[in-house]
């Protein structure tokens, strides 16, 4: 299961929140998030800054706070449970388009480490800007929707991968 920051609530709101600061205002881990008709939606795992991470049947999306209203203990929230988790598969699809030949790959410093050669049997290999090549996991990259790649190593530490020197850990390991 990925976890995606979906943008697109804003856009799915049909419930405004005027006055709120931030996440915690009345807002906390384990709320249910219903639809403006009662239905289930999801429930809050986690608040991460002005961010929810909310768990649906299939998905986990961080949202932003604003795009939800606290009422009788709930959260409400401007779409049902299927349709957070169709633009979610929407936006995941997408992003896993972007993960093909011919995509420039980013590194966690957000500059150009590469170009995507191929992708094969859960591989992608990629040159990198120095020219040497590299086969990494397909899962440690994430499609971005400019049609970008994000790989979480540095230009360096993919450079200390390819000379066989040990590297530091990616951000977030």
């Amino acid at each position: 299961m990925r976890l995606i920051f979906a943008s697109f609530a804003a856009a799915a709101l049909a419930i405004a929140m005027p006055g709120v600061a931030s996440a915690q205002a009345g807002m906390n881990v384990g709320m249910q998030v219903t639809d403006s008709s009662g239905g289930i939606v999801g429930t809050v795992k986690a608040i991460q800054g002005a961010n929810l991470l909310i768990k649906t049947d299939k998905h986990e999306a961080l949202l932003p706070a604003t795009s939800f209203t606290v009422a009788n203990g709930k959260l409400l929230f401007g779409m049902t449970q299927a349709q957070l988790d169709a633009q979610i598969e929407q936006s995941l699809a997408a992003a896993n388009a972007a993960i093909a030949a011919g995509a420039t790959v980013k590194g966690s410093a957000g500059t150009p480490v590469g170009t995507i050669d191929s992708v094969a049997d859960g591989k992608v290999t990629m040159t990198l800007q120095n020219g040497k090549k590299i086969a990494v996991p397909q899962e440690g990259l994430r499609g971005n929707a400019d049609g970008t790649v994000t790989i979480g190593y540095t230009a360096d530490q993919l450079e200390a991968l390819v000379q066989g020197t040990p590297a530091a850990p990616p951000e977030g390991a």
